[in-house]
C-alpha cells in the first residue's frame, strides 16, 4: 500500500541567502517533512498558487498540513489592524484559506493546523483572533514551552490525554470560535491551544509548535487518519 501523501504549506520569503545566492524562497522548517516521514508519511510542499487551485489540489492529497507563520491579515475578519500586529502575508492568507476550505469541502480529509494554521482554520469558520498577547514567546526567534491541558473526550485529548508542556512560539490566539469548532485544549492562563471540527472528518489546529517538538503522536494521529479516509457521499 503507498504511503499517504501529506501536503505540507510553505513559508513565503521575500529573500533568503544559498551560499551565494539570494532569491525569493517557498520553504517549510524541516521539522514538518521529518515526523510526517517517521510516522509512515510521504510529505509534499505546497507553495502558494491561485485560490482556485486548491479544489483541484485537495483530492491528490490523503492529509493536509497548515504550518505556522506570519499573521493572519485582521481584514479576513472584520477587525482593524492592531499596531502590535507583524508583517502581513496576504499571498499566504488567499491561498491557505482557499486550501483550508477545500479540504473541509472534501469532507473526508484529514487537516492539522499549527499556530497559524490553526488561527487560520478558525477564522475560515469564522471566528476571530485576539492579536497580541504577552506570555507565549520567549524572545525573538526563541521558543518557550508551557502547559497544556486537554478536553477530556475530544479528539486531541483521545491523542494526548495528559497535560504536556509544549513548545510554543505566538503572540495571537482564538478569540471567538469559529462556527462549528470545539476547544479542545486550554493553556493554564486560559487561552485556546487547540481547536477541532466534532465528526468524522480528523480536523485537527494546536497553536503550539509540535514539530519543535519530540512528541509526535499529533502527526501519527494526521498519518493514521490519512491511511483510512472517510468515506463521504
Amino acid at each position: 500500500m503507498p504511503k499517504p501523501l501529506i501536503g505540507i504549506t510553505t513559508y513565503l520569503e521575500a529573500s533568503t541567502r544559498y551560499r551565494v545566492w539570494e532569491l525569493a524562497t517557498a520553504l517549510a522548517p524541516s521539522g514538518y517533512h521529518e515526523a510526517v516521514q517517521a510516522c509512515g508519511g510521504t510529505a509534499v510542499l505546497l507553495p502558494p498558487d491561485e485560490p482556485e487551485a486548491a479544489a483541484e489540489l485537495l483530492p491528490r492529497l490523503d492529509g493536509l498540513i497548515v504550518t505556522g507563520g506570519p499573521d493572519v491579515d485582521p481584514a479576513r475578519y472584520g477587525a482593524p489592524l492592531d499596531p502590535r500586529t507583524g508583517i502581513l502575508a496576504p499571498e499566504r492568507d488567499r491561498w491557505e484559506l482557499a486550501v483550508i476550505e477545500a479540504a473541509l469541502a472534501h469532507r473526508g480529509l484529514p487537516l492539522l493546523g499549527v499556530c497559524r494554521g490553526m488561527q487560520l482554520l478558525n477564522v475560515a469558520r469564522g471566528g476571530t483572533l485576539v492579536q497580541h498577547m504577552d506570555g507565549h514567546a520567549a524572545g525573538p526567534g526563541e521558543m518557550s514551552d508551557h502547559r497544556v491541558l486537554p478536553v477530556a473526550g475530544t479528539r486531541y485529548g483521545t491523542v494526548a490525554p495528559e497535560p504536556a508542556d509544549v513548545p510554543t512560539y505566538h503572540h495571537q490566539a482564538v478569540d471567538r470560535l469559529g462556527e462549528g469548532l470545539v476547544v479542545s485544549a486550554w493553556a493554564e492562563d486560559g487561552t485556546v491551544e487547540a481547536v477541532e471540527l466534532p465528526g468524522e472528518q480528523w480536523v485537527l489546529g494546536v497553536q503550539w509548535h509540535p514539530e519543535q517538538g519530540k512528541d509526535l503522536r499529533l502527526f501519527q494521529a494526521l498519518v493514521t487518519a490519512a491511511r483510512t479516509p472517510v468515506q463521504v457521499p
